[in-house]
């Protein structure tokens, strides 16, 4: 195992500048690691934090580093250095890893896997500190992993996402949380089987003194299979059940929640937190924005933006939980992503299609339930205002932003995408609904 004080004897490249490449840059300081040099694709961004070098000279620090520190997002395949990045694959490591080898003995949870890991993360913020944890989040939700003030009385929450932890190679939690998985991410590790596996390097080093959380029937078989070290506890949505009547809070009760909830409630077994101090900790829990938002009502409408929603099953549950849907739906598709929507075709009035892809999304619905290709935001709110305005029966509808897609068509990220369906809500409200 690496340690600071060989870590200083290192050489390194730091590839992509964005907020990870800086808070590796400033973690390489503080931690008095001087040997590095920094590369970024984007002339733009490239150098912005360091000195300057040129590409010959930047191929020639790449071969002779002991490992480059890869931002999450990149890509090795289709980077500028893509056969040079690929022959030192064996030197790359994470953010994460850098974490772990600063703090080897860290009071650590890390939760991974392909929807509502934010939530849970979240959700095991505000129980921990409800019941006197101290407690630091960060990660892949909100300040980068390097950025956390670890100690030994704090619990360290991380979210680790799939591109983290696909070259990661030191990361040894004290809890390790798969909340579940389906095919996801495919354009970026090209099978299902690489992002599986990369979820599973959270297992990896953890002792028998650690505790690995699990509830999908595939999962547990594989983690029985590969026979890693540490103590297995598997989640039940029974034992969460049993409880889950006597939480109030109306976010919590939606049916996306019962699986992060379920997690959360075994975590705090093993930390010996009571039901009745479980039950308690969630009387004033507020959700994520852009993830199951009630944000917003008017004329016995209510809107809500799931712009987080990023493939039909993150949808599902939006789906589920609402009548009289107007749903508003597009954008990039996930690879393989299927839209099964028979069961659900009675809760959606009108499906209104936006993004550069409405041909995908017209053959996943035609034929199921009403559609109209409204091609971007502002006419689909257009477009539902007249519907409703049409309808003579005053009954509870719901707007549901739930794109079941990425965002990158037609938006920066699923925030950017998320703040201007609720910023047009808001600015229409007064005059078309």
């Amino acid at each position: 195992m690496e340690t600071l004080k060989t870590l200083r004897k290192k050489k390194f490249i730091i590839y992509g500048c964005g907020i990870t490449g800086a808070s590796v840059i400033q973690f390489f300081k503080k931690n008095k690691i001087k040997n590095f040099s920094v590369w970024d694709d984007n002339q733009k961004k490239n150098n912005l934090f360091y000195k300057k070098i040129n590409s010959s000279k930047f191929l020639k620090l790449l071969y002779k580093s002991d490992y480059i520190v890869k931002s999450p997002g990149i890509n090795i395949n289709l980077v500028k250095f893509k056969k040079h990045l690929i022959k030192n694959k064996h030197k790359i490591i994470s953010d994460l890893d850098l974490f772990y080898i600063k703090n080897s003995n860290s009071s650590s949870i890390v939760v991974t896997g392909t929807n509502g890991k934010s939530t849970t993360c979240k959700i095991i913020e505000h129980l921990l500190k409800k019941n006197g944890y101290k407690v630091k989040l960060g990660g892949n939700i909100g300040d980068p992993v390097l950025n956390i003030k670890n100690s030994k009385d704090t619990f360290s929450i991380i979210e680790a996402s799939s591109f983290q932890l696909a070259y990661s190679k030191f990361i040894k939690p004290k809890y390790a949380l798969i909340i579940n998985f389906s095919n996801d991410h495919l354009d970026w590790h090209g099978k299902t089987q690489n992002y599986l596996n990369s979820k599973f390097k959270i297992f990896k080093f953890q002792k028998k003194n650690d505790i690995a959380l699990l509830k999908e029937k595939r999962l547990i078989k594989k983690f029985k299979r590969e026979k890693y070290l540490s103590k297995l506890k598997i989640v039940s949505d029974k034992k969460y059940q049993k409880i889950s009547n006597k939480i109030k809070n109306k976010y919590l009760k939606i049916k996306s929640n019962d699986e992060n909830m379920s997690f959360a409630y075994h975590l705090g077994k093993t930390l010996k937190i009571t039901d009745s101090d479980f039950i308690k900790s969630f009387k004033n829990f507020k959700g994520l924005p852009h993830r199951y938002e009630l944000f917003y009502k008017k004329n016995n409408i209510n809107f809500i933006n799931d712009s987080k929603a990023t493939s039909f099953k993150s949808s599902k549950y939006a789906l589920e939980d609402n009548k009289n849907i107007y749903w508003i739906v597009g954008g990039l598709p996930k690879i393989g992503d299927k839209f099964y929507v028979n069961h659900l075709k009675k809760n959606i009035t009108k499906s209104f299609i936006i993004g550069k892809n409405t041909k995908f999304f017209e053959r996943q619905l035609k034929g199921k339930v009403k559609i109209d290709i409204s091609n971007n935001l502002k006419n689909a709110l257009k477009k539902i205002s007249y519907e409703i305005k049409k309808d003579k029966f005053n009954k509870k509808k719901t707007v549901l932003f739930s794109p079941a897609s990425a965002s990158f068509d037609q938006f920066k990220n699923f925030m950017d995408r998320g703040n201007k369906f609720k910023n047009l809500v808001r600015g229409y409200g007064k005059n078309i609904f």
